[in-house]
């Protein structure tokens, strides 16, 4: 028999378990971060000091450079947006040339919402039974892709397409799968095996993949 007060711990701590697994609620209305505070401690700016152009981003106006590989993202989180310090949530744009491609990739900590912008994009999400929910997209359409599971899109448009990506998460993590299986140091020989490979055609994969 588990004693009341054990029981009562372990409430406690299941629960707190369960919050930490997610970005915390914010105490305060806002945390613009200090900037010469550097310390894993939240330190936030006096709010006297705080002032609208910090809750204001101009970096994504305009589409970012995706002549050589077809496909661009500008990433935006509390690094380069002050504003959403301790709000819970990141965002994305996404730029495609005629075919263009984001290769299947996941976030680990966020769940994402793509609205697109301009375009036509065929976009989908794979559930962990193998099943495919996919779909063309048409400009001023939505759609949301469960956190952890992995996800594609293409520009099948007779134009360039642009996506703006939502997270709920301040540090969402990505991991696109190519890089993460052929630009690592994975085994050689496990991934012959795996994937029906010869050594040569392994070798031109991670020759595209590894990190420069």
């Amino acid at each position: 028999m588990i004693p009341s007060q054990t029981k009562v711990f372990l409430v406690i701590f299941l629960q707190s378990y369960i919050v930490l697994a997610y970005d915390p609620d914010p105490v305060h209305d806002y945390c613009i971060p200090r900037e010469e505070f550097t310390s894993i401690f939240l330190s936030c700016k006096n709010s006297s000091l705080v002032t609208v152009d910090d809750f204001v981003y101009s970096g994504i106006k305009d589409p970012g450079n995706y002549k050589h590989t077809g496909f661009s993202s500008i990433p935006v989180s509390s690094t380069v947006f002050p504003g959403l310090n301790t709000l819970g949530m990141s965002f994305v744009r996404a730029d495609f040339d005629i075919d263009g491609v984001n290769v299947p990739h996941f976030h680990p900590r966020a769940t994402e919402t793509a609205f697109v912008l301009e375009g036509r994009i065929y976009s989908g999400f794979v559930d962990s039974g193998s099943r495919v929910f996919a779909k063309v997209l048409e400009k001023g359409e939505v759609m949301v892709f469960p956190k952890g599971l992995v996800h594609f899109q293409m520009n099948v448009g007779e134009s360039p397409a642009t996506i703006l990506g939502s997270f709920n998460s301040q540090n969402p993590g990505l991991v696109k799968i190519p890089s993460a299986v052929f630009g690592t140091g994975i085994k050689e020989e496990l991934l012959m095996k795996a994937f029906g490979l010869n050594d040569k055609e392994i070798a031109k994969l991670r020759k595209k993949f590894v990190p420069q």
